[in-house]
């Protein structure tokens, strides 16, 4: 029963950690509709995401924005004529912002953002539930920053990360059928299931970030945010049950685990990133042309520990390995300004994943996608913007496994042919003065 503890509990960490997952950098309308770009360009509050160095070449006072995403997202599985797709809840992850001007030179900002933040529901009696069921997270960031230019045409800054969260997730701890000599009844259906639920500790990181003007036309910036290591210091579960009786038989049976009587701890390293990027502003033009390329340190998340507090517990404590590898991600977009009031937008995206084909579970549906953005802006006032972009994600199909031992503490593999896709719709508001 070891085992099954295991995937309970590691579960409950994998997305949090899956930012190429179903999750989507959706922190500003504006730049969801260029493909996620911003590393290298001057975004006023907006920077102190992208590139906390940007911050410094905002020209207004008081610069800011706020805006909340849609994400409606699909997963489907496939094996020997078998066939399945997630019922996902909507995911809507928000953003803040707010920059300040100190000295022409200095600037300040604090943002809220939810870097982390989706959900992911599988029938209750599908053939993975061993596995997951459901699942959602939410994750929070609160960054003050600070940006100097140090010349006309070079900036660097840097932020504070204040990062918490929670996530839920459920899924079976038998297999179906496991009591088929005295409850045939029940073959096809789940007999119990776990609820577990971790609130992460505020944790701290840091955000920084070089802009340099080369000429008129063309900046490049750098911005590097440090791994965060995400702790759960007391997770509690709750247990549902196919019927009373079975209920009772299962209580009775001295292996099965009483998850709810007892509280665990758990870590994982939320890893690093190094972004750079580059834009190209034509003179005499009404283009913009930006990208970016990002290496994420995944090859950090290499295990997943969980430790139960209680003594009669700690049987189940475990190590599971993960051993991810990093990956990249590659955007370009463009901006074309078609009146004094309004900008168009479009983009497009490589995201990579970092989940190797002998550990592929589907409480996290990962594989490299593939995104198209469109966006655009409207200034009604001249100094109130409002933004809106709509991306569609599509995972690049693949097949994966992953070994366990079930309830009955028999070595299952999990297997089959993934698919996954998102529709984002993101709207903002702006305003500086």
């Amino acid at each position: 029963m070891k085992k099954i503890t295991l995937l309970s509990l590691a579960s409950i960490f994998s997305m949090s950690v899956m930012a190429e997952g179903f999750q989507v950098n959706t922190l500003s309308a504006k730049q969801s509709g260029m493909g996620h770009v911003g590393t290298g360009m001057k975004l006023g509050a907006e920077s102190m995401h992208f590139n906390p160095a940007g911050l410094a070449f905002m020209e207004q006072t008081l610069d800011v924005s706020a805006g909340i995403t849609g994400v409606w997202a699909e997963a489907r599985y496939s094996h020997d004529g078998y066939s399945e797709h997630t019922d996902n809840d909507p995911s809507t992850p928000l953003y803040a912002y707010a920059g300040f001007k100190i000295y022409d030179f200095l600037k300040a900002g604090i943002s809220l953002t939810t870097p982390y933040g989706s959900s992911i529901k599988w029938p209750n009696n599908w053939k993975g539930a061993d596995l997951v069921q459901e699942m959602s997270l939410k994750s929070f960031s609160l960054q003050p920053t600070l940006a100097w230019k140090i010349t006309d045409n070079l900036s660097i800054g840097a932020g504070l990360m204040i990062m918490w969260g929670d996530v839920n997730i459920s899924r079976s701890l038998l297999p179906m059928g496991a009591l088929s000599a005295i409850a045939p009844q029940y073959n096809d259906v789940v007999l119990a299931s776990a609820s577990l639920h971790g609130k992460s500790s505020t944790r701290v990181g840091f955000n920084v970030g070089a802009m340099y003007d080369i000429n008129n036309e063309w900046t490049v910036g750098a911005s590097f945010r440090s791994k965060v290591t995400a702790k759960v210091h007391e997770g509690k579960a709750t247990m549902d049950y196919a019927s009373e009786a079975i209920k009772k038989i299962l209580i009775n049976m001295s292996t099965f685990p009483q998850l709810d009587k007892g509280t665990f701890k758990a870590e994982l390293p939320l890893p690093a990133n190094l972004t750079f990027g580059g834009t190209y502003s034509p003179e005499n033009s009404n283009w913009l042309f930006s990208a970016d390329v990002q290496w994420t340190f995944w090859s950090a998340y290499k295990e997943l520990n969980v430790v139960f507090t209680e003594v009669f517990l700690e049987p189940y404590s475990i190590q599971a390995d993960k051993k991810y590898k990093d990956s990249f991600a590659f955007r370009f977009g463009s901006q074309y300004a078609l009146t004094e009031r309004c900008d168009l937008r479009a983009g497009a995206y490589f995201d990579m994943s970092p989940v190797r084909d002998d550990y592929y579970n589907p409480e996290t549906p990962s594989m490299n996608k593939l995104g198209f953005t469109l966006g655009g802006s409207f200034r009604p006032l001249k100094h109130f913007s409002i933004n809106a972009s709509v991306i569609y994600l599509q995972g690049i199909s693949r097949d994966g496994s992953y070994e366990f031992v079930d309830g009955l503490k028999q070595p299952q593999r999990f297997e089959g042919h993934y698919k996954s896709s998102a529709f984002i719709a993101s709207l903002g508001l702006g305003y500086h003065f």
